[in-house]
């Protein structure tokens, strides 16, 4: 089933990291939040990884660069390379360069990955608008960014200058909770100048064109835990897709997905690279998965049965995704979720 037409979550009868040569993973809430390991991801990405899979970390983050990226996945027990780890800086430095002479001068508002990415590509990041840049890129700066720095971005956009964002990814989670991205950086930016970027992360055809072109994957699988960058981004891309519940997706954003928001399977942690996937399958007037029957009713979710949650919240999806459940947006699916504990 094609990710464009999908109405339930699907099945796999072998492991995903036998059925997929390439994972394509996020980091922020997939491997790590605030810098600490999710739980069962070390162990997971170890048994993948030893079991013949690539990994390759595909972050929408532009604030460090791949090596450091590197060096804190193998820190936390996940040895990976810079060449495992693909970047939004990247991408949107392949973008610029593609549009821009050698050579080119380009005010950076953001961390040291955008410059170093730049750098590689053959341009020049400068530090101020009076620097006569050609372009601006903005990149997540981290949480002390100067105010200052979006000061300089408008003064050299409303002169005409062309601006870049790597990414436009509202907000991050970290150990504390969910704080600002650089997507709530760029409307900052776009408040002030009336200006509208070209954006190359997440869910965006280049970051998708950077990584294919990386990692050179054949049959890919996204990993993520975001429904608007992540699993859109591979339906932008015709690729499967795993949800995991460890970020900033819970279950009553899931079932009132819309189609190009919709994961090929779901589970609740990295351990779903290493299992097989159970099928969703039409029962009578609903969907069975596990012990569970789901089905769309006047104007709510009905759940019957038992078993895992995990099954539970399958059943739901293919119940919400069909016509009837319209995507959940006009049902009550609080008591179904409810008895799941989502």
């Amino acid at each position: 089933m094609s990710e464009q037409s999908r109405t339930r979550p699907s099945g796999s009868a072998t492991a995903l990291s036998e059925a997929y040569d390439t994972a394509l993973l996020d980091l922020d809430g997939v491997v790590y939040a605030g810098g600490e390991a999710i739980a069962h991801a070390v162990e997971s990405l170890r048994t993948a990884r030893d079991g013949g899979m690539r990994l390759a970390y595909v972050t929408n983050n532009a604030l460090r660069p791949p090596d450091a990226v590197a060096a804190h996945l193998t820190e936390l027990g996940v040895p990976a390379e810079p060449a495992d780890v693909i970047t939004s800086a990247q991408a949107v430095s392949r973008l610029i360069a593609e549009q821009l002479p050698a050579g080119s001068k380009v005010l950076v508002i953001g961390g040291d990955g955008l410059r170093i990415a730049l750098r590689e590509r053959g341009l020049e990041p400068v530090e101020s608008a009076e620097d006569d840049p050609a372009a601006v890129v903005q990149g997540y700066g981290g949480p002390d960014l100067a105010w200052g720095r979006f000061a300089e971005a408008c003064y050299a956009i409303n002169r005409g200058v062309p601006w870049y964002a790597s990414n436009t990814d509202l907000t991050i989670p970290s150990a504390r909770g969910i704080m600002p991205g650089n997507g709530a950086a760029v409307e900052v930016v776009r408040i002030a100048t009336g200006a509208e970027p070209q954006v190359a992360g997440k869910p965006l055809p280049p970051m998708h064109r950077e990584t294919i072109l990386r990692t050179g994957a054949r049959k890919a699988l996204v990993v993520g835990d975001r429904l608007d960058t992540d699993i859109e981004g591979a339906f932008n891309g015709g690729v499967d897709s795993l949800l995991v519940l460890t970020g900033v997706t819970d279950g009553a954003r899931l079932l009132a997905a819309e189609p190009k928001y919709r994961p090929t399977y779901v589970d609740a942690d990295l351990r779903g690279l290493l299992t097989g996937q159970p099928e969703v399958t039409a029962v009578g007037g609903g969907f069975g998965c596990g012990g569970w029957t789901a089905s769309a009713g006047t104007g709510v979710l009905v759940l019957d049965g038992d078993g895992t949650a995990l099954d539970g919240l399958r059943a739901l999806c293919a119940a919400a995704w069909t016509d009837a459940g319209d995507g959940a947006c006009a049902l009550d699916a609080g008591k179904a979720l409810a008895r799941l504990g989502l």
